[in-house]
């Protein structure tokens, strides 16, 4: 199997998940990426993370966050940074939104008006709901009365970096989407944005770091023996399967005195298939 080469990180754009982790770690960075998304002011906390993991039991899945930030008033961030459409983004927002609610009172509190407003922002260059819109803002309200919001303080957000703009999506955010997928200076030029030439600044300053290049190799090849030791393994575990069925055909042919179809079935891999196939064997293992 060919080996995946690793991409440079100089020529990485903001949709790699490693580099927008890097990128948004800078707390007047991250704000400003998240005024673009909301289109109002945010004043963001200096402790901005990436890849923070939460977990509430060590018996119960946890969750590993691309980019977490709080503001001054307690609410909390979270953006994802999405290539792939996995199927099951809804529900996996559904779950992280459930972690992270689970650590956000103190024990023994009584009031859950004191539950911060949480916001979870997933960026994917796919359309995940079809309506070719930029940005999908889900909250909860009344399906029989849709004027009634619940006011839980949940917020979902889903961008699409190939959505067709509107007048309810500014220019900035347009660009913005853009430079996701092709962080160039063009594109960070698109529209005058301060916000988009600092971020363009700081992609810039992140992919000249030598110490984050280290880190991203470092990473990469981590990974990439990973995949390794799971093909050896996958391998190995396909080997013990296939000695089980043989070792399983070999007795029932056996049984059955068909010494030459057994015979036959030690190297025609096709005939053998075939036997499999009328004793059950592979549905019986």
């Amino acid at each position: 199997m060919k080996q995946k080469t690793r991409k440079p990180l100089g020529e990485l754009n903001l949709l790699n998940r490693f580099l927008f982790g890097e990128v948004m770690e800078d707390s007047e960075t991250y704000q400003g990426v998240l005024e673009i998304i909301l289109g109002h002011e945010v004043n963001l906390r200096d402790n901005t993370q990436s890849e923070k993991e939460i977990r509430t039991l060590p018996t119960f899945r946890g969750i590993r966050l691309d980019v977490w930030g709080q503001e001054e008033d307690g609410t909390i961030y979270n953006s994802e940074m999405q290539a792939f459409n996995t199927k099951n983004l809804p529900r996996r927002s559904r779950y992280y939104q459930s972690v992270l609610d689970a650590g956000l009172l103190e024990p023994g509190t009584i009031d859950f008006n004191h539950l911060a407003n949480v916001y979870l922002i997933t960026i994917a260059p796919f359309d995940l709901f079809g309506k070719r819109l930029c940005r999908y803002t889900f909250k909860m309200r009344c399906e029989e009365d849709d004027s009634l919001r619940l006011e839980d303080g949940a917020v979902r957000i889903f961008l699409n970096t190939r959505g067709e703009g509107d007048d309810r999506i500014s220019p900035e955010l347009m660009a913005f989407l853009r430079y996701v997928e092709h962080s160039t200076k063009e594109n960070a030029a698109a529209v005058d944005s301060l916000r988009l030439r600092k971020l363009h600044d700081r992609v810039q300053s992140v992919k000249g770091n030598e110490g984050i290049e280290v880190k991203y190799m470092q990473l990469w090849e981590e990974k990439a023996m990973e995949r390794l030791e799971g093909r050896k393994e996958g391998r190995k575990e396909g080997r013990q399967e296939g000695e089980e069925y043989f070792a399983a055909l070999t007795e029932r042919l056996l049984k059955d005195s068909r010494t030459e179809d057994l015979i036959k079935a030690t190297s025609d891999k096709g005939f053998r298939e075939v036997l499999y196939k009328e004793y059950g064997i592979k549905n019986q293992i």
